[in-house]
């Protein structure tokens, strides 16, 4: 049966090649993915079970002690429904033991980024235990505009669903049948009480995904706001966020000294075996 171009089935079946190409590649067993009770985690979580098969993915849910249990009731829904294995690691005793050792309480971001990051933790210690690789699970949205953590859920091994914006995956969601209570539920990375993705980011998923399609394709800037719907201001803000987050999408500055260097112009193996 023909896939048609541009759709969700399109989407599912060359993240899923993707992703068994790259574990082949590596050397790997399987995938971790940390369950959230979000969509992103949700739909990357059902690529890997589709790609490899639910024995070679592992689901880790990692409350802290603020965490709304919502987020890991859906996160135990979604592993049932996925047919995935699971295990729960808290992450309170890392970031208390960090805020301790600090000698003051971090403002809230700071104390946001240290979830993400004692989770990062907890997944690369699971995954090198079972030879298994970490499956981010970032979208495009918000990897353009630096909506993640850096060294925590941006430090990952690769990224599936990172060339789908938010509203894309929204779709690929519906499209693979996960659970309506994750697809309809508002995005939050969890990293506060109350917090909410739109919030944060000051509009909405859609208007964002607007700006940055046209971003992609080289709207000239003046022209997105008519061609969106999207206003100037908010407009400015996504340019801004996109720019300022540059560094967060790639590997730290090397200053060049030799023929060939890392991150420059020495980005792959000339020997990579197909």
């Amino acid at each position: 049966m023909d896939v048609p171009a541009g759709s969700p089935q399109e989407w599912e079946a060359i993240i899923t090649r993707f992703l068994r190409d790259h574990l082949r590649r590596s050397g790997a067993s399987g995938f971790v993915v940390g369950v959230s009770g979000g969509l992103d985690s949700a739909v990357t979580a059902a690529l890997c079970v589709q790609a490899v098969g639910a024995d070679n993915v592992l689901g880790i849910l990692m409350p802290h002690k603020e965490s709304d249990p919502q987020d890991a009731a859906l996160g135990v829904e979604l592993c049932d429904h996925l047919g995935l294995p699971s295990v729960t690691r808290g992450i309170t005793p890392i970031v208390t033991g960090l805020e301790e050792a600090l000698g003051f309480v971090p403002d809230a971001y700071v104390h946001g980024n240290a979830k993400a990051r004692a989770r990062m933790m907890f997944l690369y210690a699971e995954a090198q235990g079972r030879n298994f690789l970490v499956c981010g699970t970032g979208n495009k949205s918000e990897l353009l505009v630096g909506y993640f953590t850096k060294h925590g859920d941006g430090g990952v091994d690769l990224e599936p669903i990172g060339d789908l914006y938010k509203t894309q995956v929204v779709d690929l969601a519906r499209h693979m049948g996960l659970p309506a209570a994750i697809i309809d539920r508002p995005p939050t990375a969890g990293l506060h009480p109350g917090q909410t993705d739109e919030e944060d980011l000051g509009m909405s998923y859609k208007e964002l995904d607007a700006v940055l399609k046209c971003m992609e394709l080289n709207t000239p800037p003046a022209d997105i706001p008519r061609r969106t719907g999207v206003d100037s201001e908010k407009v400015a803000l996504v340019e801004r966020m996109v720019r300022r987050s540059e560094h967060k999408r790639h590997a730290p500055l090397v200053a060049k000294l030799g023929a060939r260097t890392v991150g420059i112009d020495w980005r792959r193996s000339v020997h990579w075996d197909a």
